[in-house]
Parts: structure tokens; C-alpha cells; sequence
């Protein structure tokens, strides 16, 4: 059996990649994509506790972050499509929406 520290390091490894992700990267699908990363690193934390306590608590949570995440996925992805479509890039830094 894999201790309960062993994920939490994996997960404070995941999240923090996708802090940097977000801080780094000017590409929006790069930024979804971190932010996905970080959805994760939460998701594993969830289960890791959950497993532990033997509570299917976390894993009802997980689910409801699993739902946050596709619905984040479907609208940030038809925002950047738009967005695209007006601008020509996904760039965040070239995007100034209250110009047009």
C-alpha cells in the first residue's frame, strides 16, 4: 500500500506545475490546460484523503470537480475560439477585449 504522503507530494508536484503553467505561459489553451492540471492535483488530493478515511466523501467531491472542469473546458474553449476568430491568435497578451 502507498502511503497518504506519497500522493500529497504528487500532488503538490502537479499543482504546482500548473501554477507555473498559468504564471508563464501567454497562450490561452496553455492556461486551460494548467488550470486542468491543477483541477487534477486537487482531484488526487480528494481521493488520497478519501482512501485514507475511508469516507466516500472525497470521491463524491471528485466528481463534482470532474463536472466543474468539463464545464470550464466547454465554455473557455468556445470563449477562446470567438476570440480567435476576431483576433487571429490566442495570445493573452494580445487580446485587449475592450478595444475593438
Amino acid at each position: 500500500m502507498v502511503p497518504l504522503s506519497h500522493y500529497l507530494i504528487l500532488s503538490g508536484i502537479l499543482f504546482t506545475v500548473g501554477v507555473v503553467g498559468v504564471l508563464i505561459s501567454r497562450n490561452a489553451i496553455v492556461i486551460f490546460m494548467a488550470i486542468e492540471v491543477m483541477l487534477n492535483a486537487v482531484s488526487l488530493t480528494l481521493v488520497a484523503f478519501s482512501q485514507q478515511t475511508g469516507s466516500p466523501a472525497g470521491q463524491v467531491f471528485v466528481f463534482l470537480v470532474m463536472t466543474i472542469a468539463a464545464a470550464e473546458a466547454a465554455v473557455g474553449l468556445a470563449i477562446i475560439i470567438v476570440i480567435f476568430r476576431s483576433r487571429e491568435s490566442v495570445n493573452v497578451d494580445e487580446v485587449n477585449l475592450m478595444k475593438w
